[in-house]
This record gives structure tokens, sequence and C-alpha cells, in this order.
């Protein structure tokens, strides 16, 4: 793979090409969440994957967007069918991603070349470059790997929905689901109404559900896990039992409505709908009650999969924007070549560089969390609940601003449907809502910080990433230890302040942790870098932390300096940079 710079003018668009090799923040990022033995066996594969995401599922992505699913509620002759009729290309896109790829087999049967399943960091990688194609289809693609999480960990009888879910023959796969929303609750989801009654008293496991979800993502699959309220259960979430709901049953179809399908913004490749039970048989997981609990567990995988969804979409985004810039002339130069659009995607960059680093860190906490099953009293588990949610939110607020953007360097161009940008627009919009809103998410981080006790594993955990000792790195990482004593007195603050005060600064507080950790985790990546001989990362260390924790006088109109644009090769376009850039402050260099 090249070292940079890259030549982003030799495409025509963010299309026919690798989307694995283009992308170094995406490798570097994906690479220090894995084990070293594993990423060894993983790097080919996410490099097959990532041709076959720029050379085929990009395009079919596309078309789909143009032609999505349409629902069938009833057949000629007026029987209910719930038959979802979709483009030819959503069933390539499915045998390359699910077959060919393994995407939801690997992380729990041993894939060719290993002896054990794959990470969930592996499956949380090629969900990043599949949503540069699609991040519509990555909602029913980790739904399904988060429906087989709940069945790998609970009690149940459907062992042949298991073995669907996590095939690797496209004629035997089975797609998952998770129905959680009612109307009359939202996110409150223990407002929820749906009710499950046992059917007799030889299978306690069989039950019959009653009752209308109101949104239902990927509406026709086999294996929907569903919420629902057991006879005299208690009100609230304790109440709430988690049933297995297949579409059909023997070749029957369940007893169950799809009433239409939501006419979304974006994210058209998968089909949402409304769904009326009227006694559909459902199989229970678990006990009676765990069922907020398993779904809790499936939400921890859906919120990470929601970060790295964004990654995909902030780096097409971004690959969209550079081609543009590196090609379309304006005032007699190449726009790239402009001070104020070097900045911009400079700028733009060090986001996404910040985003990737902060989701696989979390995913690779969540990871280690998984793989030792271990305790909530350990550091994986409180680092992996305190993480999770606050890269959920913070990207996907950062993707929709990153989209925008990008979108409007293509200028009118980039408003028309015929271009990628609009619809990656449309479909990151949803990211912010996805698995919870903003508010929903930043109060979480208040209750893990509260009954979790996630600061006890955050404090020493950031720490120890600022443990560094480089002269490159001396400024910024006295900045940053600044910021995390703030950090560390806001939280002692709202430990003691009433709970309306901490929930009106939640969002604050939440964007807070994910900078200075983020900042951390930059500076700590930078000072491995360094001693190999390479200053990039360093750069985008100095860039996040001037942007995001440093002082702003005069929006920084003040010094002459103009460091995005000073040093767009290498943050821009990855260009290596010799440790030598810090021996003078003040260098002017395109490296």
């Amino acid at each position: 793979m090249s070292t940079g710079p890259i030549d982003y003018g030799r495409l025509d668009a963010g299309r026919d090409c690798n989307y694995w090799r283009i992308d170094p923040t995406l490798r570097a990022a994906a690479a220090a969440a894995y084990a070293d033995e594993e990423f060894a066996w993983a790097e080919s594969l996410l490099d097959e994957f990532g041709h076959a995401c720029g050379h085929g599922i990009a395009e079919r992505s596309d078309r789909i967007d143009r032609h999505p699913p349409e629902l069938h509620t009833y057949d000629a002759d007026g029987e209910v069918v719930n038959e979802v009729e979709y483009h030819p290309d959503q069933y390539e896109n499915e045998r390359v991603v699910y077959d060919e790829f393994r995407l939801t087999h690997d992380p729990f049967h041993a894939p060719p070349g290993r002896e054990e399943p794959a990470s969930l960091t592996h499956t949380l990688a090629m969900q990043a470059l599949l949503s540069y194609c699609d991040v519509g289809f990555c909602c029913p693609a980790s739904m399904t790997t988060g429906a087989a999480l709940v069945l790998e960990t609970a009690d149940h009888d459907c062992e042949e929905y298991f073995r669907g879910l996590t095939s690797d023959d496209i004629d035997d796969h089975i797609e998952g689901a998770m129905f959680l929303t009612e109307k009359q609750g939202g996110s409150d989801v223990g407002a929820n109404e749906v009710r499950a009654d046992p059917v007799d008293s030889e299978n306690d496991r069989e039950y019959e559900l009653h009752g209308e979800k109101w949104f239902c993502s990927n509406v026709d699959a086999q294996g929907a896990l569903v919420l629902a309220r057991t006879p005299d259960a208690p009100d609230g979430t304790a109440g709430l039992s988690l049933f297995l709901v297949p579409r059909e049953i023997d070749g029957e179809l369940n007893d169950a409505l799809v009433r239409r399908l939501k006419d979304k913004l974006g994210t058209l490749s998968v089909p949402t709908g409304e769904i009326e039970f009227h006694g559909a048989t459902g199989y229970r997981v678990g006990d009676e009650g765990d069922g907020f609990k398993l779904m809790a567990e499936m939400m921890n995988y859906e919120r990470l999969t929601n970060a790295t969804g964004a990654l995909g979409v902030m780096g097409r985004a971004l690959l969209e924007a550079k081609v543009r810039a590196a090609n379309r002339e304006a005032f007699g130069e190449r726009l790239g070549e402009h001070a104020l659009m070097r900045r911009d995607l400079a700028e733009l960059t060090v986001e996404y560089e910040g985003a990737a680093t902060f989701a696989f860190e979390a995913a690779k906490q969540y990871n280690a969390w998984k793989r030792d099953e271990a305790e909530t009293e350990s550091t994986a588990f409180k680092l992996m609940r305190l993480l999770v949610p606050v890269a959920k939110y913070r990207t996907a607020r950062d993707s929709v601003g990153v989209a925008s953007y990008c979108m409007e360097v293509l200028g009118g161009n980039g408003y028309v449907r015929e271009h990628t940008t609009p619809r990656l627009l449309r479909d990151t919009q949803v990211l912010p809502i996805w698995e919870g809103a903003s508010n929903v998410i930043s109060l979480d981080v208040l209750r893990v910080l509260a009954r979790e006790r996630a600061h006890e594993a955050f404090v020493p955990f950031v720490t120890e990433l600022l443990a560094v000792d480089h002269p490159a790195l001396a400024d910024v990482v006295a900045d940053v230890e600044a910021s995390f004593e703030e950090l560390q007195s806001a939280l002692t603050t709202l430990a003691v302040e009433e709970i309306d005060y901490a929930q009106y600064h939640a969002k604050e507080l939440t964007n807070l942790i994910y900078d200075v950790t983020t900042a951390a985790l930059l500076v700590s990546r930078a000072a491995d870098e360094l001693e190999s001989g390479d200053a990039r990362l360093a750069l985008v260390a100095e860039a996040f932390v001037t942007e995001h924790l440093r002082d702003d006088s005069a929006r920084g109109i003040t010094s002459g300096e103009t460091f995005c644009a000073d040093h767009f090769d290498a943050l821009a376009r990855y260009a290596p940079v010799d440790p030598s850039v810090f021996d003078e402050p003040a260098a002017q260099t395109n490296d």
C-alpha cells in the first residue's frame, strides 16, 4: 500500500477503488484494536472486502436507493402475505456480504485459516467498510449479529434460528431484527404494552403475542427479537421479557400484519414498518423479566455498529470531497490548492481520525469484555459501558456535519441524487436517532458514572495514555492534562449536585469525555509513531487539541499561523512526516 501522499486526482469519484487501501485512518484505528495475531489473519480479508465494496457493492447500493423495497401486505385474493419486494441488487449484496465474506458467521464459528471465531472487532471493521456503501444495509447486518449474540448468551429453544443467523451459506442464512419501539413509549421502553400469553403449561417457552410495534427495521426478518409483557408482570422494564418471533413457521406465515413501511428520509435499503401481532407465535429467550437486560446487551453492540457506521459515512464523504477538490478547477487553481479548502479538508480529516480512534478503542474494550466474560466490576466492563455510549453519541453527530460539508465541496452536483453525497447525508441523519437519541445517550453516560462507577477505570486509563515522554508532544500533552484535570473536577461536581443539574450538563460532559479521551488516544498513538520515525499523528493530535481543548482567542485569528493548510499533505493526504518538523515551531511546510 502507498505510504502517501495519496493522489486523489487519479479517481473520478469515490468508487472503483479499494476502500480499505485508500483509507489509512480506518486501517490504523482498526489495526490498533485487533490482537496482533488476528490482524495478521484479517488484513488480507479486509483488503479483499474493501475491493468488493468499492467495485461492486457501492454501485449496487446507489441503484437500491433509487429502487427501495416495496411492501405487499396482501396478495391478489386479499390474504395477508407481508411480502417485501427487493431490487435484485440487494440479494447480490447479501450474497457477497453473508456468503462470500461471512460477516455474520465468523464471530461465532471458526473461519478458514483460524481455529477459533473472529473477534467482534473484526465484524465492526467489516461493517465500517460496508458503511462506505450503505449504512442502511448495515442495519440488518448488525442486528443479525446482535440477535445471535443474545441467543449465544441466553437460554432458549431456538437453536435452528441461531444456526440460520450465523450461517455462511446464503441459502440457509436468515437475518435478525429487534423490535422495541411502541407508539406510546418511544425511548421510554418501560411503557411498552405488547403482551405475551403462554400457550400451554407443557412448553413454557411458547407464547402468543398481541399488540403493535411502531418502528420495526428489517420488518420481514425471520429472526426478530421482540420485547413483550407476560401476564401479571410488573410495570416498567422489570416486567419485559424477550421473544424470538419468526416471520414464518414451517412455511406458514406467523400471525402478524405489516401495516405499512415508513416513508423515511434515508436508509431506504432497509424496510422499516409497523407490525400488529394477532396471536403471533413467539419463543421466550432467557427468563421472564430478563428481556430488557438481554436487549441491553444487544444494544451495546448496536451502538458500536452505529459508531462504525458513522466512520464509514465520514470516510466515504471525505473521499468524495477530496476527489472533487483534486480534480475541480476554480479561479485558476484546483480546489485543493486554495488555502481555505486545504484547511477544511485537513480539519475534517482530523475529526475523522479522532472518531475512528475513539470508536475502535471502544470496540477493543467491548471485545475484551466479551472475550473474558468479565464481571461488572472489571476494568473492561466499566470502560466498555462508558466508551460505547460516548462513541455512539459523538460519532453520530460528527458524521452529520462531515457529510453535510463534504456534500458542499461538490457544489450543486453534491446536492443532486445522481451523486452519492445526498444519500450519505440522508442516511447518516438517522445515526443520532438509532439506538438512542442524543439526550438518551448522554443520560446513559450519567448512569454509567453513578451506578457502575466507570470513573474508577476511566481515570487510570486516561492517565496511562498520557504517560508519554517525547519532546515533540510536550506542549500538547500538557494541554490535554489540563483539560483532563478539568474533566475530573466536573465529575466531582456532578457527583454531589442535584440530578437536574447533572442532566442539564449531560451533553457537555459527554463531549468533554470524548474530547479528552480522543486527544489522549491520539497522543499515545503519536508517541508510538514518532518512535518509528513518522510525526504525522503528532500533527493530528496537535490539530485536534487546538480545535477542541485549547482557548480560542479571537477564533485563532491572532498568531499568523495556518497550521492545517501548512500541513495539508500530511493531514489530508496522509504523507509521512519527519519528526524534525517539530524542531522548528513555526515550520511552514507542505511535507
